[in-house]
């Protein structure tokens, strides 16, 4: 098929008797409708014109759809709704992106949840709407397939028995040498609860943003809140936003802070997500801790310069053509400071040397959009 990744980040290291599933994942699939071109906020009583909009897979969908596009086998449960809406990301996901949908489910009877995403002076903001989601044992396998790597979302979401089938599916899966990589949410209810995190002594790893970081830890800064979680977590990973993001892993020592690179940033959504898939896929490939937060860095740099959260997040191809030019920009300005050459010559003996071209899926502005 034309649009496979271009190549296999894991070649090297698999071996017969592996998992089938790289990457295990579950969680919520929403439409995401993106409006885009804002110059400000909409303004009460008035009516407000975007220059750009599209829709997409968005929820769990951003990071399924991104680790898939880095060539790791990706199985997805999740709920879907009987309406359009559920089968147009149905057939996103699994047609045009190639996840194993197998443990998801369509509920008869429940439509999708909907986010608008608003994006404007390089923020965005969401009004989301749904119904009450399906209890989890309708739609999640008690038992998660085995796995090389699992991601789940810890924090206070949810109904208080899904939190503690959440707990439940994260432990059958670490014991069976699945690596947890945990992000979390935004804790609506202000407590900040650290028990909210007690998933963690299942994880390998942890992801929060600083501002999630900060307020578990009650921590003044992003570098504490990573000290402080790597005391419950073996590695930590907090991201910066456009400062970048730094890691401390407590197993060997090691810490590591890499720069954000500087992008026009045209819709945000799902970067968080695509930086999370972009760092599981160099941890499952065992490279150097810098340049795994490097690498993740730079998809989801390459992801906020286009928008639709899913359908935004870069491929190999996509990965090799920034690379290539920014070598010959570094070319033709030699030692210039701001040149991020240096920092990921890694990438010279990971990509292909002759990327052929890959027909990207783009965000569309109609659902059920029939190109000519």
């Amino acid at each position: 098929m034309d649009d496979l990744p271009v190549l296999d980040p894991l070649r090297g290291i698999r071996a017969p008797g592996d998992p089938a599933t790289d990457v295990y994942l579950t969680g919520t699939v929403f439409l995401d409708i993106i409006f885009t071109g804002l110059d400000s906020a909409p303004v009460r009583g008035t009516e407000s014109w975007a220059r750009g909009m599209g829709s997409s897979p968005g929820g769990i969908a951003n990071m399924a759809t991104a680790l898939a596009r880095l060539g790791l086998r990706t199985t997805l449960a999740a709920a879907f709704g009987d309406d359009v809406y559920g089968d147009y990301c149905w057939d996103s996901l699994a047609s045009g992106e190639g996840i194993d949908l197998e443990p998801s489910r369509r509920i008869a009877g429940w439509h999708s949840p909907v986010t608008v995403s608003m994006a404007y002076e390089g923020e965005r903001t969401m009004v989301s709407h749904g119904h009450e989601a399906p209890p989890a044992q309708e739609t999640v396998p008690a038992c998660p397939p085995p796995a090389r790597a699992a991601v789940a979302s810890l924090g206070h979401h949810g109904r208080a028995g899904d939190q503690e089938r959440d707990q439940e599916w994260i432990g059958a899966a670490a014991a069976t040498g699945t690596k947890v990589f945990a992000d979390v949410g935004w804790d609506e209810t202000g407590r900040w609860d650290p028990a909210d995190l007690d998933g963690l002594r299942h994880c390998a790893a942890f992801l929060p943003n600083a501002e999630e970081a900060m307020r578990y830890t009650r921590t003044d800064s992003p570098r504490s809140a990573a000290r402080t979680l790597a005391e419950r977590v073996p590695l930590a990973v907090v991201t910066l936003g456009s400062e970048g993001a730094v890691a401390v892993d407590s197993a060997s020592g090691e810490t590591a802070e890499v720069p954000a690179l500087l992008v026009e940033a045209l819709d945000p959504t799902g970067a968080g997500d695509v930086f999370v898939a972009g760092f599981v896929t160099g941890t499952l490939a065992a490279w150097p801790l810098a340049d795994r937060l490097a690498f993740a860095s730079l998809c989801a740099a390459l992801s906020v310069q286009e928008f639709g959260g899913s359908l935004s997040a870069p491929g190999w191809a996509e990965i090799a053509a920034w690379w290539q030019q920014a070598k010959a920009l570094d070319a033709r300005a030699p030692g210039d400071p701001a040149s991020p050459v240096g920092r990921y010559a890694f990438l010279d003996a990971l990509l292909p040397t002759d990327p052929r071209p890959w027909p990207r899926r783009r965000a569309v502005p109609t659902i059920g959009f029939r190109p000519a």
